[in-house]
């Protein structure tokens, strides 16, 4: 009996979003996918070129939320700069939690992955608002803990409500930073 192909590319998004979650992205086939939808690879492989082409669309809102945020915090220097950018990396990444919790691990090898290219160089520009601009090693090495640790509790969190973690988040990488709380 032939299994029934996948009605949308939602049912296979879904199913790797659970299977990346579970084992990673590296530890996830697309044999697995199919058989968390009830298809065949055939059948997944129909909607998705390959298995980082599902990554890729999961992603996609994610990435253009960074991109987003890139451009809010470019014109802006110092305690403005670094002010929004905690306040808007938390949102987003509290709003984007779930592909965080399936990248936070794996991150460093899927930026080598050419549609996770941009990341590298967005991320690079948010530590630098989040250290207000400033060239100082101390202003530049506690945003990088901080981004680390936001995207561990997201993770580590995930079941907290939104309106619990975001706050927690922004006081606890404002104290970090070295600002008072806002």
């Amino acid at each position: 009996m032939a299994r029934p192909i996948p009605e949308t590319h939602a049912e296979i998004l879904a199913a790797a979003a659970r299977r990346f979650s579970v084992t990673g992205f590296k530890g996830t086939s697309l044999q697995d996918i199919a058989r968390e939808v009830g298809c065949s690879k055939a059948a997944v492989l129909y909607h998705f070129a390959n298995k980082e082409a599902i990554l890729t669309e999961l992603m996609a809102p994610a990435i253009s939320a960074l991109e987003a945020l890139d451009a809010r915090l470019a014109p802006l220097t110092g305690d403005a700069a670094r002010s929004a950018a905690i306040t808007d990396f938390v949102e987003l990444a509290v709003r984007f939690r779930r592909e965080i919790s399936l990248l936070h691990s794996e991150l460093p090898e899927l930026l080598q992955q050419p549609a996770f290219e941009p990341i590298q160089r967005r991320t690079e520009r948010l530590l630098d608002a989040l250290a207000g601009r400033s060239e100082q090693p101390a202003d530049r090495i506690a945003p990088l803990m901080v981004c680390a640790g936001v995207a561990a509790a997201c993770a580590e969190f995930g079941e907290l409500p939104d309106d619990e973690l975001g706050p927690a988040l922004v006081t606890v990488a404002t104290r970090a930073l070295g600002h008072p709380t806002p």
